[in-house]
């Protein structure tokens, strides 16, 4: 076909038609979702920052007016007081804004723990135009649901508390009046109810607990609180309207590891004296009894360290079972004399000194060992760090370069200077070595079972150690806890508590100075100086208990601990394997 003469004009003027059309297609599809889009980005940027609960971020996004009413502290008080109003769990799930007339909703939900979930929307009224527009907040668009004008408020009640239960069944703890037909025994471990101390008020008025409702503020009560208490219940208000409401319900009872026997002979072990009393069936990791304050009470563990600093001797092969030393009455260390118990003469194989207790042996091994290898191997069985149960305390012992001279660190490897410990913590210790040098995982609850531990120290360093664990029990210091037809493994403690240095006194009057010889009186003579340690298993080689035993200002581990620590011991034994 043949070509008209004006074809390439006609199909230039034709595609200029088309780009303008396009064009002016394009502007008004953009002022068409301008005006669509009127203040969404605003919309947008409010919920996001509402997401990470930034409520600077949301109070830059209001309007002049609404900053002047509010301030950014004030509006930022306003969520919090509604969440906590609400028993609000975590931050709330913000939806995507929606267009609805002259603003935006925003779909919010939000978990509590006494209404269950709440949802509804927050309306935002916008002012301006484009990315200028601004929230013109009032203190109802703080959650969800309310309307103009409405204040959340909210009633709370509690379900009766759960019952603490032995691992037999046997009521620890049951009723409005806590009662259980063990009597004290049960009292020791479940502690009490009482008025929440400040520090967890905030935290219990978040969870939906009235104020004034009696808590667990020790023992088992304390440790299981938020699980004993159960789920509050109650109604959530928007004025006079509700919003949410739901049934407070019961926790189930709670099956400890207790044994009530092992229970009422660590209770019987005690005495009444101050101290701490606790049994672990370590294959189980299973705490089977505590009395007194085992978890929280920290002193000088005295001459039970002397498990660790033997375990960092042999594991640096600094001795062996076969090493010897000489007999002494003291040390020497820094230039200063470090004198074993009673001035006592000590020493030969490492076995002996070990079940003897003999400082004159230790001390200086602990000065060789070293204050960075002694920490280490401290800190490898669980010194400064958390002690295995909820709101123990931590035994401590100082940084290396923290603790000082020849005497220092020698001092320390015997369980003096400035070492913490709780009975937990040592009865820890005890039932890593039981555990071939692996670390018990802990549990106080019979329906969780402990995480297995790692292992802490090589398992021929461990063996090594029980068995001169079982020479304390079988020819040294810790005999009284003998069981006949029954192989011990145990290692006392005497922890000086004022000194380690002996009273000097003057050789011509008799008397001794104030600073070393209190009252004139010759520590070795009184027995408040010194608190009584002894940590053990049985039987060694396929133990079935591990007890500890601390009696603070006691006398000597081997003549209080040691007993004490025997009757514990006996009634773990009675137990079903």
């Amino acid at each position: 076909m043949p070509t008209r003469p004006d074809e390439p004009s006609r199909a230039r003027r034709l595609r200029a038609v088309a780009a303008l059309a396009g064009a002016a297609f394009l502007i008004g599809a953009m002022i068409g979702a301008a005006h669509q889009d009127d203040g969404r980005q605003t919309a947008e940027r409010f919920a996001a920052a509402w997401k990470h609960n930034d409520y600077a971020a949301m109070h830059a996004l209001l309007t002049p007016a609404a900053r002047a009413r509010t301030s950014a502290a004030g509006f930022a008080a306003a969520y919090e007081r509604d969440a906590v109003t609400a028993t609000a769990i975590g931050r709330p799930t913000i939806g995507t804004p929606r267009k609805s007339g002259g603003g935006y909703v925003l779909p919010v939900s939000v978990r509590t723990a006494a209404f269950g979930p709440v949802s509804g929307t927050v309306d935002l009224r916008l002012t301006g135009h484009g990315d200028e527009a601004r929230v013109g907040w009032v203190p109802s668009m703080a959650f969800p649901g309310l309307k103009a004008g409405e204040r959340l408020t909210s009633s709370t009640e509690m379900p009766p508390r759960a019952s603490l239960l032995a691992r037999d069944g046997t009521a620890l703890a049951a009723g409005a009046d806590r009662s259980s037909a063990l009597g004290d025994a049960a009292r020791a471990a479940t502690g009490d109810l009482g008025t929440a101390p400040p520090a967890r008020v905030a935290a219990l008025r978040r969870a939906g607990i009235p104020d004034g409702t009696p808590v667990g503020v020790s023992g088992l009560e304390r440790i299981f609180d938020a699980r004993l208490a159960g789920r509050p219940g109650g109604h959530l208000l928007a004025g006079t309207r509700v919003l949410a409401e739901r049934d407070p319900q019961r926790a189930d009872d709670l099956r400890t590891t207790i044994s009530p026997s092992v229970q009422q002979a660590a209770v019987t072990a005690l005495a009444g004296r101050i101290g701490g009393v606790v049994a672990i069936k370590p294959a189980t990791g299973e705490i089977l009894a505590f009395a007194g304050i085992p978890f929280s009470g920290l002193q000088p563990p005295g001459s039970t360290f002397k498990i660790v600093t033997l375990a960092g001797v042999l594991q640096n092969k600094l001795a062996g079972p076969h090493s010897s030393y000489p007999y002494a009455s003291d040390a020497t260390l820094a230039g200063v004399k470090l004198a074993n118990a009673n001035g006592e003469s000590c020493g030969g194989p490492l076995p002996l000194a070990f079940a003897v207790s003999c400082n004159s042996v230790f001390a200086p091994l602990g000065a060789r060992l070293g204050a960075r290898r002694l920490v280490a191997t401290a800190e490898a069985l669980g010194f400064n760090h958390p002690a295995g149960v909820p709101g123990a305390a931590t035994s401590t012992i100082p940084a290396a370069d923290e603790i000082g001279d020849d005497l220092a660190v020698g001092s320390t490897a015997i369980g003096q200077g400035r070492v913490q410990a709780t009975t937990l913590q040592m009865t820890r210790i005890a039932a890593t070595i039981a555990l071939a040098g692996r670390a018990p995982g802990l549990t106080l609850d019979i329906g969780r079972p402990a995480v297995p531990g790692r292992q802490l120290i090589p398992a021929t360093v461990a063996r090594q150690v029980r068995t001169m664990m079982e020479g304390v029990v079988r020819v040294g210091t810790g005999r009284s806890a003998a069981i006949p037809g029954v192989v011990i493994a145990g290692k006392t403690g005497t922890a000086e508590l004022r000194t380690t240095v002996p009273c000097v006194r003057d050789p011509v009057t008799g008397l001794g100075a104030l600073e070393s010889c209190p009252d004139d009186k010759n520590q070795d003579d009184d027995p408040t100086d010194t608190d009584a340690w002894f940590v053990s298993f049985a039987p060694s080689r396929a133990p079935r208990v591990v007890v500890g035993v601390l009696l603070v200002q006691s006398g000597a581990g081997g003549d209080t601990a040691a007993p004490a620590a025997r009757q514990v011991l006996l009634a773990g034994l009675k137990l079903p394997r």
